[in-house]
């Protein structure tokens, strides 16, 4: 069994077993994609054909040819974002036949929408149309299920990067999957040290699905640190092998506990950052010259740096440094956050005083938006000495962490409910809480929207100093 070292993040190297070959599958990844894909578009292309010789004998019209080019480019996308290119989907043909079946359901609607809101409609062949319309799902469900039914064992074992995580409940590893014992490397689950939330998070990374084998009693910390970690996460259940049996799946030979999913799969991800980008990078040019303004400000007020700096919790509990415009004396600067700035916060310098109320200071987090540690929307990033009256914020509620499950954001649900500024109740936090557990809930990028819009209205507020 070979034996290889990988770093968690900035913990101690973890010693990590593989039982079968797993070290590839980035190729086998990228090769599986590749030919998804390349099926997907012989099998719209042979359809397409098929039909236009069957009804026209081979000639396209220019009309009929530019509505399937849209037909097709539109389909390909919307597979896309049901997960079609998912590893799921590579290797489930049941969940391939559903999500082509969505996707060309999607596809048909839109394009007779666009052609008839651009009055070309009346101009397509509605035979041609039909028999694709028809068809075409027939030739794509035989496509992906061949391709599915030649390489379904193969890809099984080889697309997905699987995890076991030992700690005091050993269990046999099938083929395909990596193996950590945490005793090798001293590691327990405590959710009250980020240090330790954030190399867990490096350590499962690079992972699609991770198992935890652990005694009964540490199974809530577990489940905490995989929820927090947004990923495909699982429990071992030996109790339930008696109700279960043998009918647990070939490649997962235990019974197990699902406790975590993740928020957005990647379609919506990646619907995300492409909505954070085409505003993000337009706003940076229209607002440079606020930028250059305020920095010279700045600067001109108080000695000392533009920006400043601190470290903050991202996105599955990674920690990352924050940018704001300065707002406080060099030497009153507080790194860890323990102290929350007040009204009369005499650490405010003049400029200070004035960007922190109109939320100028937080303009510089559009670079973070632009480097991917964050995102224009999501639950706002903490320092870690943030305190709601004399505890920390984990400490009130564990569910805390779960808020990291997405990018931080520059605004949030929370935050245009006013639920902003200093913290001295422990109801300061538990609001917060709630209103960022609720966004992740019910994402969508329609939500972002509406809150990038509400924002505008609570930019200047009474808690904002």
């Amino acid at each position: 069994m070979e034996i290889r070292e990988v770093m968690g993040g900035g913990a101690d190297p973890a010693v990590v077993a593989h039982s079968g070959p797993q070290r590839n599958n980035g190729a086998w990844r990228a090769l599986a994609w590749t030919a998804a894909l390349g099926v997907d578009v012989a099998m719209l292309g042979t359809a397409f054909l098929t039909a236009n010789l069957f009804l026209n004998g081979g000639m396209f019209r220019s009309e009929d040819t530019t509505m399937l080019l849209a037909l097709g480019g539109i389909f390909l996308l919307s597979f896309f974002y049901a997960g079609g290119y998912l590893s799921s989907s590579l290797v489930s043909i049941p969940k391939s036949l559903g999500r082509i079946t969505q996707a060309w359901l999607a596809s048909i609607a839109l394009v007779l929408l666009v052609f008839f809101s651009i009055k070309t409609s009346s101009s397509l062949s509605r035979s041609l149309f039909l028999t694709i319309a028809i068809a075409t799902p027939f030739f794509l469900w035989s496509g992906r299920a061949a391709l599915l039914y030649i390489a379904n064992d193969l890809l099984k074992i080889r697309l997905e990067r699987r995890l076991v995580i030992e700690d005091g409940l050993p269990v046999q590893v099938p083929e395909g999957w990596d193996l950590a014992r945490a005793d090798r490397f001293g590691f327990r689950p405590d959710p009250e040290n980020p240090v330790s939330l954030h190399n867990f998070s490096g350590l499962v990374a690079p992972y699609d699905r991770v198992v935890i084998s652990c005694p009964t009693e540490r199974r809530s910390a577990w489940a905490l640190y995989l929820r927090s970690a947004a990923c495909d996460g699982k429990l071992v259940m030996p109790e339930l092998f008696d109700i279960v049996g043998w009918r647990v799946r070939p490649f997962e030979p235990w019974p197990t506990l699902q406790v975590s999913i993740g928020p957005m799969n990647l379609p919506a991800r990646v619907g995300k950052r492409v909505l954070d980008l085409s505003i993000t990078a337009p706003l940076i040019v229209l607002l440079s010259p606020v930028f250059f303004l305020v920095a010279l400000a700045i600067k001109l007020d108080s000695p000392g740096p533009i920006l400043f700096r601190q470290q903050r919790m991202g996105r599955h509990n990674r920690l990352f440094d924050v940018f704001k415009f300065r707002s406080m004396y060099v030497e009153s600067t507080d790194r860890d956050g323990t102290r929350s700035a007040s009204r009369d916060d005499d650490r405010i310098t003049r400029v200070g005083r004035f960007i922190r109320a109109t939320s100028i200071d937080e303009l510089p987090q559009l670079l973070n938006v632009l480097q991917g540690d964050m995102s224009l929307v999501g639950p706002r990033p903490h320092a870690l000495g943030s305190r709601a009256g004399t505890s920390l914020f984990w400490e009130i509620d564990m569910r805390y962490w779960l808020r990291h499950s997405v990018k931080p954001g520059i605004t949030g649900l929370a935050q245009v409910r006013g639920y902003r500024g200093a913290t001295p109740k422990h109801e300061d936090l538990t609001d917060r809480l709630s209103a960022d557990l609720e966004y992740l809930d019910g994402w969508s990028l329609s939500r972002d929207l509406i809150i990038m819009l509400r924002t505008a209205t609570v930019m200047v507020h009474r808690n904002a100093f």
